[in-house]
């Protein structure tokens, strides 16, 4: 791979601290460290710094305040313990706090901030949804400072989940496909995306979603990694590949998507200098921008065949 920035997301510098949450008296102890910091959540949007970098509370102050539910360990920065505190969505922000929706704080935050931010917003949505033990339907605890659930009534341990997506971008010779969803800006188009299912291998599931949204046929065979990519909405592993189409008449699933078209190289080259008439792209931040920059703009080779 050519050297492209990383995407956002991707890097964090924190030690996980994998070797003490499971030692109650050292994550007790962490707690009281004076350096112990917090990064501030409400209805899960980050609180930013004036540099526009993530907010960090000292833990102390922020546990002062109303929450949704204890504090996370995200684990160590430069050795200082690092944590995320959901506050209460019933109260009113913080003086001089401002809370910035995830997407637009991604796409103005340090890269490894936007690395930190991934796994406390996706820790923190997973939570919410899981109060209650999937396999007996008790109230759940947090337990490892964050890491898992324990169930109050069976034992049954519950762990974040992560939803493996396949995006990929299809191509034939020099054209590829995009498509659109309803909702969205007029101009934007994208890759088509899809969740994984159980029983099928990366490749199957982009040719699978392929067929179903566009009605085109592509060649698992093909499918060449370009990226991955964790996506905290809600916590999501986007895996990017470029998958090579069999056919090229599209029959679109309204169910699916609003519409997709055949694109030339060069209009995709225009879309991404912001020049095209008609067609605006993803930002930087996402998955789908990456894969028309490395089969549009020619400036990333395709990893591996995944088969």
């Amino acid at each position: 791979m050519n050297h492209l920035p990383p995407l956002a997301f991707c890097l964090s510098p924190l030690d996980r601290a994998e070797d003490i949450r499971r030692d109650k008296a050292g994550l007790a102890a962490l707690m009281q460290q004076d350096a112990a910091a917090a990064i501030l959540f409400m209805k899960g949007n980050p609180a930013l710094a004036a540099d526009s970098g993530l907010l960090r509370w000292p833990l102390a102050k922020a546990l002062s305040l109303p929450q949704a539910d204890a504090p996370i360990l995200l684990g160590l920065e430069d050795g200082a313990p690092l944590y995320a505190v959901d506050l209460d969505p019933a109260m009113s922000p913080p003086a001089d706090v401002e809370f910035t929706d995830t997407r637009m704080a991604a796409m103005q935050l340090p890269m490894s901030d936007t690395g930190i931010l991934a796994q406390a917003r996706s820790l923190i949505e997973w939570r919410r949804k899981h109060r209650f033990c999937a396999n007996c339907g008790a109230p759940t605890q947090q337990i490892e400072a964050g890491r898992k659930r324990a169930c109050s009534g069976c034992g049954s341990e519950h762990f974040p989940r992560v939803d493996p997506v396949a995006i990929m971008l299809v191509v034939k010779d020099d054209w590829c496909l995009l498509g659109r969803q309803e909702g969205w800006p007029p101009r934007m188009w994208s890759a088509l995306a899809g969740f994984m299912e159980p029983g099928e291998t990366i490749a199957q599931a982009a040719a699978r979603e392929v067929y179903e949204e566009s009605g085109i046929t592509a060649d698992p065979a093909s499918a060449q990694m370009i990226a991955d990519q964790p996506w905290p909405f809600a916590s999501s592993l986007m895996l990017g590949l470029i998958i090579e189409a069999v056919t090229v008449d599209i029959t679109v699933d309204p169910h699916e998507i609003e519409d997709a078209r055949w694109f030339s190289r060069d209009e995709v080259r225009a879309m991404l200098d912001g020049t095209h008439p008609e067609v605006d792209v993803p930002p930087k931040i996402a998955i789908a921008r990456r894969l028309l920059e490395a089969w549009g703009g020619q400036e990333a080779e395709a990893g591996p065949t995944i088969k």
